[in-house]
């Protein structure tokens, strides 16, 4: 995998949290990415998998927001029970990450191997923090106050 490839993928990580907080429109198409590795493609697929885990999870706690009807300590409390059920997802998710791009880096060359070493904590953590920032988008966006609507 390229070092591109490996920035790439770490956006997507670093912005996938918030957007399981809304419904959001589908991504434009990615260009045609050279052929991939086995490794590359089992690792493809995790990262999709926990995509639908984020995604379950989100829908999760949507449901509970629902559910509270503007009970705050009742919202927390349920969204705290799902994002711990969760956590475990993501704490396996941002190790399989960090090892993904310790290997990757192996056959970089060393400035690139150096940048992609520093951004493995930043990049783990957030996948790490995604079920607490998921939370805290949706309490968020539940506590903001609702757009006024606009006349027809």
């Amino acid at each position: 995998m390229s070092f591109r490839a490996v920035l790439a993928a770490s956006a997507v990580f670093a912005f996938a949290a918030p957007a399981f907080a809304q419904d959001a429109p589908p991504a434009p198409a990615a260009p045609a990415a050279p052929a991939q590795s086995a490794e590359e493609a089992a690792f493809e697929a995790k990262a999709e998998a926990f995509g639908t885990r984020m995604q379950q999870m989100s829908t999760e706690m949507q449901a509970a927001l629902t559910a509270a009807a503007g009970d705050t300590a009742k919202a927390n409390t349920d969204l705290d029970a799902i994002a711990a059920r969760y956590q475990p997802d993501a704490d396996t998710f941002a190790d399989e990450v960090g090892a993904f791009i310790t290997a990757q880096s192996a056959a970089a060359p060393a400035e690139q191997q150096a940048q992609m070493a520093q951004m493995i904590p930043m990049i783990t953590a957030e996948v790490k923090g995604a079920p607490a920032k998921v939370k805290a988008d949706m309490l968020a966006a539940a506590a903001a106050p609702a757009a006024p609507a606009t006349p027809q």
